[in-house]
């Protein structure tokens, strides 16, 4: 049996790595409570899937606004352990956040998915989400 959580704890969170590490090798332990942080104090919040007391699935989010969107929920991370994918954990991961968007009045969801990722974009394009641009980033003083 599956069951869905909101962690809004660095505590919960960090025991999550080795899911985050899958969608973002490069990023260390070290770093990642570094950027939890920072995002926490950012109104960052992350639903977990577990089974068998096992995290499966992950996505973190947060609410804001911007001119464009309106109020707007952001989903960031979103990971389906490797081992788990094409049972439907997405779906019901992605079904339990918009519930949670139009609780919070959300007008948009939004997300940045990897170029490369092109199963995550026929999903995400299957939930209704439209491409609308580019994301860039120009990284300060660091190679990446």
């Amino acid at each position: 049996m599956l069951d869905i959580q909101i962690l809004t704890q660095k505590t919960e969170m960090l025991p999550l790595y080795p899911l985050i590490r899958q969608l973002s090798p490069g990023v260390t332990e070290e770093r990642y409570a570094h950027l939890l942080d920072d995002m926490l104090a950012h109104g960052y919040r992350m639903a977990a899937v577990f089974e068998a007391g096992e995290c499966i699935g992950l996505s973190g989010f947060w609410v804001s606004t911007k001119i464009y969107s309106g109020r707007y929920m952001e989903l960031d991370n979103v990971v389906i352990d490797a081992a788990q994918r094409s049972r439907g954990i997405g779906k019901i991961l992605y079904d339990f956040l918009y519930e949670i968007a139009v609780q919070e009045g959300c007008e948009t969801l939004m997300l940045d998915a990897y170029l490369q990722n092109e199963k995550a974009h026929a999903f995400y394009e299957r939930e209704g989400f439209v491409k609308k641009g580019y994301h860039f980033m120009h990284y300060m003083g660091k190679e990446h």
